[in-house]
């Protein structure tokens, strides 16, 4: 890891079009729709903003948006994009960084909360995105749901994703609630290997760090079409208010 954690130039020159499936309307317009409903008139904070995937447009939606980024590298790819003038991008780590003014919503999606990988970290993420909210004002986390019942007994590693260009395998210590996700590419004969840590977190974790924050649970839904949340959901986005 470096100065921009685990993002940094290898990372950021091919993201859009690694994670190419999430930046399709049909994907990103129901996340936009329901952010920009909560938010209001705004304005909104992005926590973890990187290249501007959410950010730029909600930002068309007429909702002034802010955002936090500790990869100087995917910034950058944010500032390249048209409408990021708009967006006040500061670098930093989101858990613990203050910006000026208080939001409305603020938000952090596509498991990024896991990127903080220990417990400590993540209450403190709750923290600071309480201390930025007015009140009344939204915390929005999207989250994958722990997938330890896939994980056959006395394993700790789960297959995702295979095919013949790329292997993605985690790697689970249930000790410590800690996961590593090991993404293996196969270019000219020879495998590279990224390997990224996180902690994962329980729904019910989330709710307590919270509450720790001063924050009480809204809603909570499987889906950004608002999908009812049940046991067997895969991932959440969830709600908290001041």
């Amino acid at each position: 890891m470096h100065d921009d954690g685990y993002f940094g130039e290898d990372v950021a020159a091919t993201y859009d079009q690694d994670e190419a499936d999430s930046f399709e309307p049909a994907f990103l317009g129901a996340t936009v729709d329901l952010l920009a409903g909560l938010a209001g008139d705004g304005p909104a904070l992005e926590f973890g903003i990187g290249t501007g995937r959410v950010a730029l447009p909600l930002a068309e939606r007429g909702i002034p948006v802010a955002g936090i980024e500790l990869s100087t590298a995917m910034a950058t790819r944010l500032r390249e994009k048209p409408g990021a003038d708009a967006i006040d991008v500061t670098i930093g780590d989101f858990s613990s960084t203050r910006v000026e003014g208080s939001f409305s919503l603020v938000y952090l999606v596509y498991n990024t909360i896991m990127n903080l990988t220990s417990q400590a970290a993540q209450v403190t993420c709750f923290r600071n995105a309480a201390a930025h909210l007015t009140s009344g004002g939204r915390f929005v986390i999207e989250v994958m749901v722990p997938e330890l019942r896939r994980l056959p007994p006395g394993e700790r590693l789960r297959f995702w994703h295979a095919n013949d260009d790329e292997w993605g395998i985690d790697e689970y210590d249930v000790a410590t609630q800690g996961l590593v996700s090991h993404h293996l590419r196969f270019v000219d004969g020879r495998a590279e290997r990224v390997s990224m840590p996180f902690r994962y977190v329980w729904p019910a974790e989330l709710d307590l760090m919270a509450e720790l924050a001063g924050l009480r649970l809204r809603d909570r839904w499987e889906d950004w079409d608002r999908t009812p949340f049940t046991d067997e959901s895969r991932r959440h986005i969830s709600v908290w208010e001041r």
